[in-house]
């Protein structure tokens, strides 16, 4: 895909404020084991970077998916994987439902202040019993009257201590099957009956995550978004933003695993010799840094078809495909040449390490995507 001067400047932009008001405070947000996300997205809201490829009417920028998978890859920059990660979920895995298919009077209620950083959003559906397994969730929200009462819990909520609102996926029929019987439903996160439950993670240490509880929880009925019984179909396609999200935000900190660690093996000597001078480790780095530019043009290749409008299920799983373990392959080979130091807490390789062991399962393990993969290539077992 080419890219513009529009898209280089945003991605200046952004860079700018990874360097300047993220990085700083990194080593100070891991150890607190959260970041403060309302004072980071009120700064993101006034660049105008939290809307990007939504409306104007709510606040966003009115350009294509393009323009966030840019602000995407730029927020690899970032000297950990949580602070973007929750950026991410923000703009690409709590909104894009909301804003394509929610009522006027629930985005500006819930997207515009979300797009403005007033608010934090995060996405309810993965679940104790169950987190890729979405058709088999059993949280509830029934009809009573004019409100929706909902029951259950949610698990591995990103930004779930601190979020404002919830983006939730509820069975709310009995019947139609498991695709056909879930909504998403915006849940203000101070309704009566809501409690949660901090998680402690391996890593993404500056990212809040939660398990949330929902007992007897009241919302209006007019919170459902879109369709009643579509809410599988809708999350469904959330998961491709969200993907593509993933595969965009680890490039460039793959880059710079491999940057740091030539650096590293260029000045480190062992046995009179600079590490980076043995030949098994130099062609190594030579054929990481190849894939990931080979992920790179597939990355940037389904951003192109689905802002042409195209079906981009396949290519988007085998993006986050490649990309898990990608990350895990870099990260490993990277540490692996920084000796003991590489397996101290606070380097940058061993936190990557940590980080990037994520995606090969958030949003959807490895092992869903070879499933969604095998299904469009027609290679599944019959019967």
């Amino acid at each position: 895909m080419q890219l513009t001067t529009e898209h280089r400047q945003l991605a200046d932009t952004v860079l700018r404020f990874v360097r300047e008001e993220l990085n700083p405070h990194v080593t100070e947000w891991e150890a607190a084991e959260q970041f403060p996300s309302h004072e980071v997205f009120k700064k993101l809201g006034d660049l105008g970077l939290l809307g990007l490829k939504y409306d104007p009417a709510y606040g966003g920028q009115g350009l294509d998916f393009s323009y966030s998978m840019v602000m995407a890859e730029a927020l690899g920059e970032c000297a950990c994987g949580g602070v973007p990660m929750a950026i991410g979920v923000q703009t690409d895995k709590c909104t894009p439902a909301l804003a394509r298919f929610g009522t006027d009077e629930l985005k500006r209620e819930f997207l515009a202040p979300a797009i403005a950083g007033d608010r934090v959003g995060c996405i309810g559906v993965s679940e104790v019993g169950g987190g890729s397994d979405v058709a088999a969730l059993k949280t509830t929200a029934k009809k009573d009257g004019g409100d929706w009462v909902i029951n259950g819990g949610k698990m591995w909520i990103t930004n779930g201590m601190k979020a404002d609102w919830c983006c939730l996926l509820a069975n709310t029929s009995a019947e139609g099957g498991p695709h056909r019987n879930k909504s998403l439903i915006m849940v203000p996160m101070d309704a009566s009956g809501i409690s949660r439950q901090k998680i402690i993670k391996v890593g993404m240490d500056a990212s809040d995550t939660a398990q949330l509880f929902f007992d007897e929880v009241r919302v209006p009925a007019r919170n459902v978004i879109g369709q009643e019984g579509m809410g599988f179909t809708y999350q469904m396609m959330q998961f491709q933003e969200e993907r593509l999200w993933g595969a965009a935000s680890s490039l460039r900190m793959m880059d710079n695993m491999i940057d740091q660690t030539i650096a590293y093996t260029r000045e480190r000597q062992i046995f009179g010799k600079p590490i980076l001078d043995n030949q098994v480790v130099h062609y190594r780095l030579a054929e990481l840094r190849t894939e990931v530019e080979a992920l790179r043009a597939l990355t940037w290749r389904a951003v192109e078809d689905y802002v042409g409008g195209k079906d981009v299920t396949r290519l988007a799983s085998m993006a986050k495909l490649k990309c898990g373990r990608l990350d895990r392959e870099v990260a490993d080979a990277c540490l692996q040449y920084w000796g003991g130091m590489g397996y101290t807490w606070d380097n940058p390789v061993s936190r990557a390490w940590r980080d990037g062991r994520l995606v090969s399962i958030g949003g959807g393990a490895d092992e869903v995507m070879l499933g969604i993969i095998c299904k469009l290539e027609g290679t599944l077992p019959r019967g």
